[in-house]
């Protein structure tokens, strides 16, 4: 189920106002939030290579999305990034977010990106999220 938020209309990764954002769109699938990115000139590094900071910001909004589908509303407390590997300007990936773990208001989840050509892990984190509301989560606190 899609949520429809306006508070986040700003957000550099998700969203829809922001006229210099990326303007993803996430969607739960089961278990695991997924969206699609692909990046373009102006989300580059060097070499014709995306920007970590880009790529960073997208699995951290994958995670913050999927708490958003179950009604949580958080901040990003930690985060850690593994690059895998450089992904090319104008190559497509996956992404995706699933829970690993909560402790009380912490929720723990990973997010992966995966190229669309070959299958290939770009990057990967695993971050903890101090979730303040928790909507529909609110049963198994």
């Amino acid at each position: 189920m899609a949520q429809t938020r306006t508070d986040g209309n700003w957000c550099f990764v998700c969203g829809a106002d922001n006229p210099d954002g990326l303007h993803l769109h996430f969607r739960m699938e089961g278990d695991v939030c997924r969206g699609e990115f692909t990046p373009g000139s102006t989300h580059g590094g060097f070499d014709g290579l995306t920007h970590g900071g880009i790529l960073f910001s997208v699995l951290d909004d994958v995670m913050a999305n999927w708490l958003f589908q179950q009604g949580a509303r958080g901040f990003t407390a930690r985060c850690e990034i593994r690059y895998r590997e450089p992904l090319p300007l104008g190559t497509p990936v996956h992404l995706e977010a699933h829970l690993i773990q909560r402790k009380r208001r912490l929720f723990m989840l990973k997010a992966i990106a995966r190229r669309m050509d070959n299958g290939h892990v770009v990057a990967e984190t695993e971050a903890g999220f101090m979730v303040e509301e928790f909507g529909s989560l609110a049963a198994s606190t």
